[in-house]
């Protein structure tokens, strides 16, 4: 933890915090960026050194709060707590499962945005992605403006890793595994990359295509990481060889795979009403059917 001024934050959940920043905020003099919420140093000089892009990164934190709301609708959890940014309470303070698709959907939300930006022209350090090396398919031909995913990644990532590297805040485990689930959302993100195309021709005969590569909207991505935090692994901080890995707590012979989400505590109990827990508890008696099935999974 890190205290800014009255707030306390946590530091990797800096995006969300940012989705409380007043609309009159300009964002156009660099001495706005010490009254966003919650950034640590290396976050405020790319803050003043990219002023354009934080209104995208501000955008950003807002979309991501929506995602996830919307995806956990129809949950026991159901992500209600992200709105309470950047006082947490237990489900999002520790390392729980939910924790985890939060710092993976936040990190893919970033990397959206500003790939998506870059496409509209509203950042100057970018415009559309890179024309495909390959040929689109007969009757196709590459065209319109992609979007540009990996500047998007690359600042995303630079924003949203900087509070794990900071020294001397937290644990080496919860760093791990925060950079491990961020990565793991910008992986979901690449993996939305898709082939889109209109048609062209007379009378609407589409006899040719202009197509370029864009990505899914946010919430799709979100359900992407939903199927992957409800198989979540719970995972250890175990010396391998000369350092310390996060190994699966009881499968602990093979390595974290690259595309799973991981937790280190278990999560509260969300069937019964507790406030400090982010828990509403369960409203009927269908409710807690609806989730039996899920109880298999844990």
């Amino acid at each position: 933890w890190v205290y800014f001024g009255k707030h306390r934050t946590a530091l990797l959940f800096f995006l969300l915090a940012l989705s409380k920043t007043p609309a009159a905020l300009a964002l156009n003099q660099t001495q706005h960026c010490k009254q966003l919420e919650g950034l640590v140093s290396a976050q405020v000089q790319l803050c003043r050194s990219n002023l354009e892009l934080m209104r995208t990164v501000v955008h950003a934190a807002r979309e991501a709060t929506k995602a996830c709301r919307r995806a956990f609708a129809d949950m026991r959890w159901n992500c209600s707590s992200i709105e309470l940014a950047p006082n947490y309470l237990l489900d999002l303070e520790r390392g729980t499962r939910e924790s985890a698709f939060v710092y993976a959907l936040s990190a893919a939300a970033i990397s959206h945005a500003i790939a998506r930006a870059c496409t509209s022209g509203d950042l100057p350090g970018c415009s559309c992605g890179p024309v495909p090396g390959e040929p689109p398919g007969p009757g196709n031909r590459w065209g319109g403006c992609a979007d540009n995913l990996s500047y998007g990644l690359l600042m995303g990532a630079k924003f949203s890793d900087a509070p794990m590297k900071v020294k001397k805040t937290g644990s080496q485990a919860n760093k791990l595994m925060r950079l491990h689930n961020s990565e793991v959302g910008r992986q979901a993100l690449r993996a939305s990359l898709e082939t889109k195309c209109k048609c062209h021709g007379v009378s609407g005969s589409c006899s040719i295509r202009t197509c370029w590569k864009g990505l899914q909207e946010l919430r799709d991505v979100a359900a992407d990481l939903k199927t992957r935090y409800l198989s979540a692994t719970k995972v250890v901080h175990r010396p391998m060889g000369t350092r310390k890995h996060l190994v699966p707590k009881d499968l602990d012979i093979r390595p974290v795979k690259d595309s799973e989400l991981v937790y280190l505590q278990s999560s509260p109990d969300f069937c019964m009403k507790n406030e400090k827990v982010g828990s509403h508890g369960t409203q009927d008696s269908r409710t807690s059917q609806r989730y039996v099935a899920r109880e298999l999974f844990y």
